[in-house]
This record gives C-alpha cells, structure tokens and sequence, in this order.
C-alpha cells in the first residue's frame, strides 16, 4: 500500500450528469463542509454567471482532507463551450473520476475524452449517478459504459433495492457485503444467499478483471478451479491495476437527502488513484530550448511549476491557480516566468523574474492561507501580474520552461462593437486580460474589415466572455455580424490610360500612364510588367507606377474591394520635365488601373478555407450533406480508429461564421474540425447581389 499524500482529481462528463452534486456529495462526507449546497448554490458554481446559468463554466479547485490524504478535486464544466477548462483540468490532475447519469448514458463528447485520457494513461473511475430514479437501470448503465468506454470497466458495487425498489444501500462485490442506508447510521452486515445468487456472475467478472492485471500469474487458474482467493491480495491487485490505468472501476451514487456511494468514491481517490509520484509529470527545456533534466516530483528539487488557471477577485485581485510539478513554492519568492502561447491569441511570450505573493488553499472561492506549495500539490497565488494561463514558474537560478498542453482552436467569431468612446478605450485592455485568462479565447484587430474580433468556443462561451467584459471590467459591447473580407479581380484583358495634367499656376502636376490588364489564375496575386520603350516614361519614376497600382488594387474599384490576382503590364505614358513627380505617376497609375476595371468589369471573389472534420462514423453523412448545402467542395475522406472518419472540404468562409455550434446539432457533438485560409474564389452570381447588400449595410 503506497503512503498516502497527495491525490489531484479531475471530474469529468457532459453537462447535466451531477458532476457539482458529486463534489459537493464529497466534501461532505469527508467532512470539509456543514452543508451540501443545492440549487446552482454549491461551492463549484459560486460565480454570478454560473448561477444565472444553472451550469459550471469554469474550472473549479475544491481541496480538502480525507484519511490523511490531501484530496485536490478539480471539477470541470461539461458543456462543450468551455473544453478550455477542462484541457486545463487534465493538464492538472493525475487520474479523472468520470460523473454518468444512469439516466442519459455516454455522449458522444465524453468517450471521445474517454479514449483522449486513455492515449495519455491516465487512470479513470466511472461514478454513475441517478441511480434511483424511477427509469434507472444500473446494470444497463455498467454495459452501456462497457459498450462505449471499454471492457476494462467493472463495477465494485451494486445497487441494494428495497422492498419498494428505491435504492437501500450498497453490495460490495468483493467482500460480499451490505452497507445498509436504510437507517440513519449506516450498519454493515454480511450479504445474504439470494444477494450472492444476484451478484455471482458480476463477482467473477470483477474478480477476472483484477487477476488478468495481477503480476501472480497463477491467480487466475487458481480462481477458474474454484479456489477462494485472498481478498487482501485481491484488493492490492485492484489499486495497483487502477493506479495504472489498466483497470476502471464503476461505482454507483445516489445523491439525495441520503448519500450513496460517496464514501466508497473517497475510497478508490485516496487507495486507487496514483500519487504525483507515480504520475508521468510534462517534459521541461530551457526558456532556450535547450535540453532538461527530467522532472521529479521531489519537494527538495530543482522549482518547477505551472499556472494552470488565471482569474480575476474583487478582493484578492490577479489569481493563479499553479500546479508545482518539482520543487517548493514558497510566499513572496521571487520566480522567473516563461511562457510559449502563440501571440495570435492575444498572448505573449514571456521570459522575466517576478515576486508572487501570498499562496492559499482554494476551497471553491474560499482561500485558506498555506507556508508553501510542495511537488505535487495544488495552490492558488496572487500577484502574479505577468504570468499568464500555460506559463512556467521555476527558480531565476534555473529557469524552465514546460511544454505546452493541447488548446483546441476557438471558431466562432464575434464582431464586437464599444457603445461609448471610453468602453472604446477600455476595449483592448480587457480583452488582452481576457485573453490572458483563457487561452481558448483569440482576439483580432482585422484592419481590412475595421472589426475587432472575439473568437470563440461557442456561443455560450462568447456569452460569458460579454458578461465578464460588462460586470468584470465595466466595458459596454454590442455583438455584431462578422464582415466577411471580399475581394475583386477583373472578367477579362482589359486596358487603360490615366491622365493627370494640372498646369494652371504654380509648380504643375503631370503624368501619363497607359497600362494593359490581364486577369490571373486564382492565388497568383500581383505581377508587375514594365515594357515601356524609348523612355516615354523615365526609368525613376516607374517604381512610382508600381507603388500607385499597388494602392490603387488595395483601394478597389466601383466595387470598394481589393483587387487581386492581376498582371499589370506598363506600355506607355508621357512625363513633364518640370511638372512629373513620383506622386503624379502614382496617382496617374491608380486612374489607369480604374478605367480598366471599368471597362473589363469586375469579378466578386470570397474567401474559402480548408476544413478537416473528424467525427463520428454514424454521422459522417449528414456532415457531408450540411458540407454541401454551405456550398462545400469534399476533397477527401479518410478512416481513422476509434470509429472515425477524417472528412477533408473547401467551404465558403460565410458559411463557416457559426459552424461550430451547427456541427455540433449535426453530429450529436461526436465531431471537431479545423480551418484554414485556402485563398479566394469566385462568388456564384446568384449570391453576388446578397453579399453586396450585405457588406453596404455593413
């Protein structure tokens, strides 16, 4: 039996399946709450938003105490939207206690994170909740998990019926035991024949489960031929087999006026789940890149540490809640910050000594004042100013910098619009703090469109980063339509003269161009031809003929869009030894490139990207169908494992501006994807007029 110490715990499953309950149901039983809060009233929803909402966004630290064990629960949100907090959850914890209603099963989200834990080793736990509802059957949840999560899963306990089928108590499956809840104390007592008949074969199951990971090669014979087994080697077996993540225990919890199974939860935390000892900790470089020495979960080691969430208190200000992965973190040390986040998502590198202050204890949003954090261990800091979410702490001595954990890329777009001059101004510092928070959140000044744009996760996400601007940051938005970037080329070869003579009074202006136009193949963009002879145009003034139809493409024509994908050829034009000048040939050019857009007449383009969609094979053809009603183009598809389809597409960038929430309707959210500019193609007439209409109202 490993010393007990430290466990970091993630609680995982779709929205809706108890995860809040479950902590809560915890904390009680070990004794680190009076109450259990109900109604959106809990410690893990405590925030205005959450309770508004009726659901968790944000990740949630609760640590408490429990068999001399220091119990760091994380719970996670379980709608879509903020998969952010939850990648933030498992880069945190060392084993996940997945939470799955008796009464909706597995979604297709939570065996994709099933199987996403299961590549990275991680052990895991099934806590079936609702059990005692009326329509719950928990043998056909065990094998609707079996079916979708794996074989690997057993349960250790089993529901105990009343006389009136409501749920009484628990069967220990290995000890052969009753915990009786009938009464107000909890009385256990040996199971009796008829539970024994009904437990039998689930018994063996369970028990084949621990022997087949058992290091006695002979348990399993010795089982088959009837032999009772010692249940203490049994029960080593079975931590030892879950700590590996080679074995996944299901256990059933009824969450009402009387706990069920909460208890025996606790249990499997502190005797089954690995120590941060025995978990594989992130690899570690140099700020440099230069190599490391592996980390070691040593409190005496060489500072390394992670911030793993950033948010902001009306009270206690900036706070950081930090995983030390090696080393002591200690208060008001001075620590040296790295950080890799790529800047397109409003983040920025970061290399700098900075002072923390004061490290605590989170109880939900209660902070309870600790001397230091140790390897392993969880702590929330405060005044870290400069670090943001996905930064390494380490020693100024020996600065480190931890490899990053996978992001998904934010892909709805938010036009947002300030409603007064001064939540103008304020506009750009809270969005990089906002930024710096959650880095699934990306923001972009798009000077072309003139939009400032949050990307996002979803719409509820984008409907808690509004409220956090308003209430948080005291910043007034109004959401916008996302202007699409569009663009011009001509239909066919076309040519043109620009004229500029002004030689009335005063130092003149003169320059004449005359230039032919060719339209390119898409993606070609702009080639610039000088064929003037005889010098009817000087050789220094040409660059300024380039330049003005350089600006004269980004301006537009009669359409107003830039124009691209266009060989303009230089053939003639006359100069003034007196009045020419390079601005007079630039603007001569602009005038030219004019009068040939009028004369060819212009071409809409819009812009297209590479889609990559991997979903569920059930659903790969109602993906494709809704591909082809936004005017997608397949390029390819691919079978992967686990029952997937890789579906590769050119799609309209218009008809991407809310796909991520309508794929998720589409594919029962089995599915992701990702995006790409693939360039600009021509838009269909029928929609040239609608695109038009829809930019001027722009």
């Amino acid at each position: 039996m490993r010393e007990p110490a430290i466990r970091n715990v993630v609680l995982v499953g779709p929205s809706g399946s108890g995860k809040s309950a479950l902590a809560e149901a915890l904390l009680f039983a070990a004794g680190a709450i009076r109450e259990r809060g109900r109604d959106g009233g809990t410690l893990s929803d405590h925030t205005p938003i959450e309770q508004t909402m009726g659901r968790s966004v944000t990740l949630t630290p609760l640590s408490f105490e429990f068999a001399d064990t220091r119990i760091n629960l994380l719970d996670t949100p379980g709608y879509p939207d903020f998969v952010g907090e939850l990648r933030a959850g498992l880069r945190a914890a060392d084993a996940a206690l997945f939470v799955v209603s008796a009464i909706d099963g597995i979604d297709a989200a939570t065996q994709l994170l099933w199987q996403e834990c299961e590549a990275l080793g991680m052990p895991r736990a099934v806590a079936v909740t609702r059990v005692d509802k009326e329509s719950a059957d928990f043998t056909e949840s065990v094998a609707r998990c079996q079916r979708a999560l794996g074989e690997e899963l057993q349960p250790m306990y089993l529901p105990l019926l009343a006389d009136d089928e409501t749920v009484a108590g628990l069967i220990a499956l290995l000890s052969g035991t009753i915990m009786d809840y009938s009464d107000d104390s909890v009385t256990q007592r040996p199971a009796e024949a008829q539970h024994l008949e009904i437990t039998e074969d689930t018994r063996s199951a369970l028990i084949e489960g621990i022997i087949t990971e058992s290091e006695d090669e002979t348990l399993l014979d010795r089982f088959l031929t009837g032999e009772e087994l010692d249940m203490t080697m049994l029960n080593e077996d079975l931590e030892k087999a879950v700590a590996r993540g080679h074995f996944h225990p299901v256990l059933p919890v009824v969450l009402g006026e009387k706990l069920i199974g909460v208890t025996e939860i606790l249990s499997v935390i502190v005797n089954g789940f690995p120590t941060p000892a025995e978990h594989a900790l992130p690899a570690a470089t140099t700020p440099e890149g230069r190599a490391s020495a592996p980390l070691a979960c040593d409190p005496t080691g060489d500072l390394c540490a992670e911030v793993i969430q950033t948010t902001s208190d009306q009270f206690a200000g900036r706070l950081s809640l930090v995983r030390v992965f090696s080393g002591t973190l200690t208060a008001d040390a001075v620590l040296h910050v790295s950080g890799h986040f790529l800047s397109d998502r409003g983040h920025e590198d970061h290399d700098e000594d900075e002072r923390i202050g004061a490290i605590s204890s989170a109880l939900g949003p209660d902070l309870v004042p600790v001397a230091a954090g140790r390897a392993g261990d969880l702590v929330c800091v405060t005044r870290l100013a400069a670090a943001e979410t996905g930064d390494t702490l380490s020693s100024p001595d020996q600065p480190l910098l931890v490899e990053p954990w996978t992001m998904p890329d934010p892909l709805l777009p938010v036009a947002l619009a300030a409603n007064t001059r001064q939540d103008e101004d304020k506009l750009s510092t809270a969005l990089h703090r906002l930024a710096a928070e959650d880095p699934t959140v990306r923001v972009e000044r798009n000077r072309e469109t003139r939009q400032v744009v949050l990307w996002c996760m979803g719409q509820t996400h984008a409907d808690v980063i509004l409220d956090r601007l308003q209430n948080r940051y005291a910043v007034s938005v109004t959401a916008t339509p996302q202007r699409i970037p569009l663009r011009a080329t001509l239909k066919t070869k076309a040519s043109g003269q620009g004229r500029l003579v002004k030689q009335s009074g005063g130092h003149g202006q003169y320059a004449i161009v005359d230039i032919e136009v060719t339209p390119l193949a898409p993606g070609e963009g702009y080639r610039f031809v000088d064929q003037v002879v005889g010098g009817a145009i000087p050789r220094h003034y040409i660059a300024a003929v380039d330049k003005g139809l350089q600006q004269a493409m980004a301006d537009g024509a009669a359409l107003r869009f830039p124009l691209v994908d266009l060989e303009i050829a230089i053939v003639d034009g006359k100069s003034h030894s007196v009045d020419s000048s390079d601005m007079a040939f630039a603007t001569a050019a602009g005038l030219a490139l004019r009068e040939a857009a009028a004369s060819a007449g212009e071409v809409l383009l819009e812009p297209v990207d590479k889609v990559i969609i991997e979903v569920a094979d059930e659903y790969v053809g109602a993906v494709m169908s809704d591909l082809s009603a936004r005017r997608g183009r397949m390029s390819g598809t691919e079978s992967l494992a686990g029952g997937l389809t890789r579906i590769q597409a050119t799609v309209p960038a218009a008809e991407l501006t809310r796909y991520t929430i309508d794929l998720r309707a589409v594919s029962h959210g089995s599915a992701t994807f990702s995006r790409q500019p693939s360039g600009h193609e021509r838009v269909p007439d029928r929609l040239v007029s609608t695109l038009l209409t829809q930019a001027s109202d722009d």
